[in-house]
């Protein structure tokens, strides 16, 4: 007989745990029963077709009283689902999902996932889960290093994100994105949502200093949100009709294939799916030394080297697989004045568009480096934990 298995997610909106919970149900699938559990069906941004999904009906509540209660609400419903279903494991994405897990409890196996050092913050909430999993599923090794040091977590270990490197290349030539512009030659990209986390004022001061050196230089932010203050930031520098937003897109790999480099300017991550995505369309890229995520990706040992930081000098870091710089002020100005930090990020830009060696070694490193990240390679760790 099969184990069955309950994925609890939120929402599938767009975004990195959403993204992994549903890849996560299609690559059990033919091995287990498969279930995902979400509050709210509303903007779903992913492809479901053929999976068990089961709605609750209970989305974001904003005051306090009512997200305490939400919290009930919903840890009731999925109890009820899970002695329904007779659910041997559940694994929840995200720290709402998380919460509703392990109050959730009966027989079952609890895993809980942190996919952003973020999650990290709540001191409360991560010994909460320390204490009431049965494992805890860690995108990034540094995560599972503190969760273990801090908290003396044994359940902690670390599985990174499934990258689908050939479905991600199909889906990359499947359309031909509308762009603003007609030569594309020298395009930066960056995909995310809206989100102050992401550090977009950064990238764009940053490109403000490319396009006065490169004329045909242009930048493009994929993702959710209608970026109206970046929209002004742009218009302050002068560069309005170089900068595009193309919005959120169900397949936005024909925009992120548009791009000669990938920049990543945020100040906290998770594991960065799209950074690997862009790797997998062999797009070197330029990334923020931030925690947690893009160092283990761009170095084979993670450890090794003083991290980039404008304190210690080590301002940049020529990693094995792309650019490491020092992570930026997470303070957001909307004002035009430029930073050191961004002319450093915009010299290394230029020189990744300009050198022609440079960026054939890094564009192939690239490449290399997404070998290491694979459906099957998730498929068994997880088949091993599961038994």
């Amino acid at each position: 007989m099969k184990k069955k298995i309950m994925l609890i997610v939120p929402m599938l909106h767009q975004g990195g745990f959403e993204r992994v919970c549903v890849a996560t149900a299609r690559l059990l699938d033919p091995f287990f029963d498969v279930y995902i559990v979400m509050f709210d069906s509303k903007d779903i941004a992913y492809n479901i077709k053929g999976l068990n999904v089961i709605d609750l009906h209970m989305g974001v509540k904003q005051e306090l009283v009512g997200k305490l209660f939400n919290v009930l609400r919903r840890s009731f419903a999925v109890r009820r689902l899970k002695k329904k279903l007779e659910i041997d494991i559940s694994y929840s994405f995200g720290p709402t999902a998380n919460v509703v897990n392990v109050f959730s409890r009966r027989k079952e196996q609890v895993w809980s996932g942190i996919r952003s050092y973020m999650d990290m913050e709540n001191k409360r909430k991560v010994s909460l889960l320390c204490r009431l999993s049965d494992k805890i599923l860690c995108c990034s090794k540094m995560i599972e290093d503190e969760l273990r040091s801090e908290y003396r977590c044994r359940k902690a270990m670390t599985l990174y994100n499934p990258l689908d490197v050939e479905e991600i290349r199909k889906k990359a030539l499947a359309e031909q994105p509308r762009l603003p512009w007609e030569e594309d030659d020298y395009v930066i990209v960056s995909m995310g949502r809206e989100d102050d986390v992401k550090g977009y004022w950064h990238l764009i001061k940053s490109f403000s200093l490319v396009k006065k050196e490169m004329s045909k230089a242009r930048l493009m932010i994929i993702g959710d949100g209608n970026f109206e203050e970046y929209r002004n930031l742009a218009k302050k520098l002068g560069i309005a009709d170089d900068v595009y937003f193309p919005g959120m897109k169900k397949n936005p790999f024909p925009y992120l294939n548009v791009g000669r480099i990938y920049v990543l300017s945020s100040h906290y991550e998770g594991f960065p799916n799209a950074l690997l995505e862009a790797m997998t369309l062999g797009i070197p890229v330029i990334s923020t030394d931030c925690m947690t995520g893009p160092r283990e990706i761009l170095k084979k040992k993670y450890k090794d080297n003083m991290k980039c930081s404008q304190e210690n000098g080590k301002r940049r870091l020529e990693a094995d697989y792309g650019i490491l710089i020092a992570n930026m002020n997470p303070e957001k100005n909307l004002e035009p004045e430029i930073e050191e930090e961004e002319v450093l990020l915009a010299e290394e830009i230029k020189r990744m568009m300009t050198d022609k060696g440079y960026y054939k070694r890094y564009k192939e490193a690239a490449l290399a480096r997404t070998k290491d990240f694979s459906n099957s390679a998730y498929v068994e760790i997880l088949k091993q934990q599961i038994g």
